[in-house]
């Protein structure tokens, strides 16, 4: 059993949590290796969970840890109720979770229900024809011979979304060939389902992220989409296979197993809507407690779009009684310090980002301030989707952390910049001006006010490329957007700032937080 750190959260208790939790994403492959293999695993999570405790978050989401062939680095799923070898086992799993709560910190953990491994025993099964094939969506082929695809979808990932079995029937998958489409269509699939979230549920998971899940559902009779480039629509236009009205009747049903379960477990959307009206829709009363807002992790670094983005998250999830989220960074996007351009942008939008109302993530690394690794050798690059494009492949996110100056791995299997020695977690743990440390700091002065997290906030008239908003009667926050200082009009004690200031002088790209004392 792993110790309770000093100063950690104690032990889990039912308060609606999720309305303004902070969760950590734990990319389980890069976090942290517990055996010297050079890939993260149980164990090396289980060891680190202290550290989680000590930074201050609420709980911990982790990336797929099951039996999988990896074609998409775990998302194509060949067991749901298993732990790859390559990640531990079950025992592990469960001690695992048993130390998380233990140090107060809940455990989400990712299901994938848009498709499965094409090495799932169900796809096994349905490539030899037969009842077992209706799990899946297989359709004849169009042209003479059924040599062409049933219809004109494309994947994410690049190319037809469709293969062709040995018998000339097709198969679809929006994503890898490696991850065939399940039919939801199919009760089987709902059964199957249901209880793998009870098996996870049984097992102590405080609930579940899920992947794709404006996926699932597909419109009647698959039209076509009539035109290409589809992936450039996804999350800005209406597709036949993406947010079909159908998927709600999936989450609602999930909403009661989770209900039926005590300590309020939550199902959290990874969903892309091309309004942030049909977002909002995921996460209505009966449906799912949060949904990712990509629209404001991909909110350029200007005041008034972001200021735009922020109301308008905060009044579509209002709408249906849910928290708005915050995320600035995950696995499958550039980290914010190469997105924004500076290490001081990306501080900067922390502090913003914790500020708001609501419920926030943080993507392992960010709070290292950890760049995006663009000069990856040729040879060690894995991501399917740098098929599609070069350059929105996604390893350079997924580089294993650096907890010590010497990187603390042995051989990992993407490398770590030497550059990253001044970035490990024991290079800034004691440095009081280090991201690591503002992060800290951060959370801790979250966690003690009562006037963040959930809530509302009340914006003040401030100068161009700035914006100001109050949290209750105690707490403002200030960010400065421009490239030059600015002076603005705060009152309250100076609690944390991004850069150095004098007094209400932001310096350029920074932000703080003045509030009065609590005691």
């Amino acid at each position: 059993m792993t110790e309770l750190a000093e100063g950690a959260a104690q032990p889990v208790t039912a308060t609606r949590w999720w309305r303004d939790a902070v969760i950590y994403q734990v990319y389980v492959r890069s976090f942290a290796d517990g055996n010297a293999d050079g890939v993260g695993d149980l164990p090396g999570v289980r060891r680190r969970l202290p550290y989680l405790a000590e930074l201050g978050v609420d709980a911990v989401w982790l990336t797929p840890f099951y039996p999988s062939p990896m074609a998409d680095f775990g998302y194509d799923v060949a067991d749901y109720r298993d732990v790859d070898p390559l990640f531990g086992t079950l025992t592990d799993a469960r001690a695992m979770i048993a130390d998380a709560h233990a140090l107060g910190l809940r455990v989400i953990v990712d299901v994938v229900p848009n498709h499965t491994s094409d090495r799932h025993p169900w796809f096994a099964r349905a490539l030899k024809g037969g009842p077992d094939r209706e799990r899946y969506i297989f359709r004849d082929g169009r042209g003479a011979h059924g040599e062409l695809p049933p219809n004109d979808w494309e994947s994410i990932f690049g190319g037809p979304a469709w293969t062709r079995v040995a018998d000339g029937q097709w198969y679809l998958h929006l994503f890898a060939p490696e991850q065939p489409d399940l039919n939801w269509e199919h009760p089987e699939v709902h059964a199957e389902f249901a209880g793998v979230l009870r098996f996870w549920l049984d097992l102590g998971v405080d609930g579940f992220r899920v992947d794709v899940a404006h996926g699932m559902v597909k419109a009647p009779g698959l039209p076509d989409v009539g035109r290409t480039g589809q992936v450039r629509m996804i999350g800005a236009d209406v597709v036949p296979y993406f947010d079909q009205d159908g998927v709600h009747e999936i989450h609602r049903s999930w909403r009661r197993v989770l209900d039926s379960y005590p300590g309020e477990r939550i199902g959290v959307a990874e969903a892309w809507a091309p309004t942030a009206e049909r977002l909002a829709r995921y996460v209505r009363s009966d449906e799912l407690h949060q949904a990712f807002n990509f629209h404001f992790l991909n909110t350029p670094w200007q005041a008034g779009a972001l200021r735009e983005v922020i109301d308008e998250s905060l009044a579509t999830a209002g709408s249906v009684g849910a928290p708005s989220t915050w995320v600035l960074s995950n696995h499958d996007v550039k980290r914010p310090v190469t997105r924004y351009g500076s290490l001081a942008r990306a501080r900067a939008a922390a502090l913003l980002t914790l500020a708001l109302p609501g419920s926030a993530y943080v993507y392992q690394g960010e709070e290292l301030g950890l760049p995006e690794v663009l000069d990856l050798p040729e040879e060690v690059l894995r991501d399917p989707q740098r098929l599609r494009d070069p350059d929105s492949g996604r390893d350079g996110c997924r580089v294993p952390i650096p907890w010590t100056r010497e990187t603390g791995w042995n051989d990992p299997w993407l490398p770590i910049p030497g550059t990253w020695a001044e970035l490990s977690v024991e290079a800034q743990r004691d440095d009081p001006g280090s991201t690591l440390e503002l992060y800290r700091q951060a959370l801790r002065l979250r966690r003690a006010r009562p006037e963040l997290g959930d809530g509302a906030l009340t914006w003040l008239d401030s100068p161009y490329g700035t914006l100001v908003f109050t949290r209750g009667d105690g707490f403002t926050c200030a960010v400065n957007l421009n490239d030059h200082e600015v002076e603005l009009p705060v009152s309250g004690d100076l609690l944390l700032a991004s850069a150095p200031l004098a007094g209400g002088t932001l310096p350029p790209d920074s932000a703080a937080w003045w509030g009065r004392p609590l005691w």
